[in-house]
């Protein structure tokens, strides 16, 4: 669905990497009805060898939560594949207040729901859930829209600062920062199973509803946990590279739950 038309973005969701990359041959090309595509194609070469590769990581990012032991073996990984781990760094900029152009995108494109009520039916009704976003949406001024995407440039170039650098990024996956900003700068993603970790909760993006708490569980759960990996733009071929060495170094594609 339209979320956002600057930021909004397609993705396979598969088992492998292969078969991502199979999905993303299919759907990858120009739009004649998107003015903002381009005519791009997946460039990929599974035989090509990733010793070599520069591999990025914010070490900070790797010893804190949400990190855990999964990302921080994914990182001991690469120099036994023969890539090049390298220590990169961003300025400490407030990266959230990008998330200010995809609120107002989104309560421009719900703008008919928000204006016949029809938001009061969405289930999740916390102070940040979506309704509420687009409420407050309403009161960002035009300057405040003008010197976020002044912002949204700046940290565009510091991304090509440091894929000057690297050709690739490891990253956790639930790192808000990273997230934000390649939401804001379209580098592409790609998200794989590394191994597992044990939950004693659900977790969710919305604050706390007290109405509706969230699961637990006991004992605790064993879950998948991915590591993420970021691309230049348009080098989603290097992401599927890589994305297959570590998939077979990882040796957790196969296990699923009983009946999958």
């Amino acid at each position: 669905m339209t979320l956002c038309w600057s930021l909004d973005k397609l993705g396979p969701m598969t088992r492998t990497v292969e078969d991502a990359l199979l999905v993303l041959q299919a759907i990858s090309g120009p739009d004649p009805g998107d003015v903002s595509s381009v005519p791009s194609h997946l460039d990929f070469d599974s035989n090509a060898p990733v010793q070599g590769l520069r591999v990025g990581y914010f070490p900070a990012w790797m010893k804190e939560n949400p990190a855990t032991e999964v990302d921080r073996a994914a990182l001991e990984i690469l120099p036994k594949l023969g890539m090049v781990p390298v220590e990169v760094a961003l300025p400490n900029w407030p990266y959230g207040t990008l998330n200010l152009i995809l609120f107002a995108e989104a309560a421009a494109a719900f703008e008919e729901l928000t204006l016949t009520h029809g938001d009061r039916q969405l289930k999740v009704q916390t102070p940040d859930a979506w309704p509420n976003l687009f409420h407050q949406a309403r009161f960002l001024s035009a300057v405040d829209f003008v010197q976020t995407d002044r912002f949204r440039r700046k940290v565009a170039e510091e991304m090509a600062r440091i894929f000057s650098e690297v050709d690739l990024l490891l990253v956790p996956s639930l790192r808000d920062e990273i997230l934000t900003i390649t939401n804001c700068t379209g580098h592409p993603s790609l998200t794989l199973r590394a191994g597992f970790v044990e939950v004693s909760q659900a977790r969710s993006d919305w604050a706390p509803d007290p109405h509706n708490p969230l699961p637990r569980f006991s004992p605790p759960r064993r879950v998948p946990h991915g590591v993420t990996l970021i691309g230049r733009l348009f080098d989603e071929g290097t992401l599927g590279l890589v994305g297959q060495a570590l998939e077979r170094a990882f040796g957790v594609a196969d296990q699923r739950p009983h009946g999958f």
